[in-house]
């Protein structure tokens, strides 16, 4: 994580790319409020004074990591990012994607990871939001050992993890709260996701009108 917090101390301006699924794309489940990535944008475009770096936010509703390694070259390449922010899983870990199984999930990661640096871009790679218990019992099951594939491929391949999971998890029982449906966060979902990966960023600033959004 340090390479991304220098690249925010630095004068030269950032791309940085959202990569992943719907939990990423925010649409709907948000009810017109920001998702993470509109505040990160504005925490770090307005506030921190950066108002050269390109936030980009294209994760699509309904992707697996065989949807981003086919549409790659048009949604990342094509930017140049030197950023990228990768949350996946959620889609893979259901029963209704059979050819996305564990084994094929890592490959598809370390697939995603390796396009990624062949661009000089550093992934980051996320865990995602938990789904409510009970509540989807095509994903539940599988999820925790997806997610945990995301850490492996972290720290196999050296690259910085936000492991949202582990917070969700520490914070379960106001997962009702922060969930707008079985596993869709709604704006206090991404009011948290935004305010661990400013942690992660070490751009938490109690003064920041971003950092003191209300969450549950």
């Amino acid at each position: 994580m340090q390479r991304a917090r220098k690249r925010l101390m630095e004068d030269n301006p950032v791309t940085w790319l959202f990569y992943g699924d719907s939990i990423t794309h925010g649409a709907v489940h948000t009810s017109g409020w920001r998702d993470y990535t509109e505040l990160f944008a504005e925490r770090v475009r307005s506030e921190l004074g950066r108002p050269l770096d390109v936030v980009i936010n294209n994760a699509i509703s309904g992707n697996t990591t065989i949807d981003l390694l086919e549409t790659f070259d048009r949604r990342v390449s094509g930017f140049n990012p030197d950023i990228m922010f990768l949350m996946i899983g959620m889609n893979d870990a259901s029963d209704g994607h059979p050819e996305v199984d564990l084994d094929r999930f890592v490959e598809n990661l370390h697939a995603l990871c390796a396009k990624t640096e062949s661009l000089d871009c550093l992934p980051i790679l996320q865990t995602t939001s938990l789904i409510l218990p009970g509540a989807s019992p095509d994903r539940e099951p599988h999820l925790p050992d997806f997610m945990n594939a995301v850490r492996e491929v972290a720290a196999m391949r050296k690259l910085p993890l936000v492991d949202h999971t582990a917070y969700w998890e520490a914070h379960i029982e106001k997962c009702y709260l922060w969930n707008s449906n079985e596993f869709h966060p709604n704006e206090m979902g991404h009011r948290v996701f935004a305010r661990h990966l400013f942690e992660a960023l070490d751009i938490l600033d109690p003064e920041s009108p971003t950092c003191r959004l209300f969450v549950s």
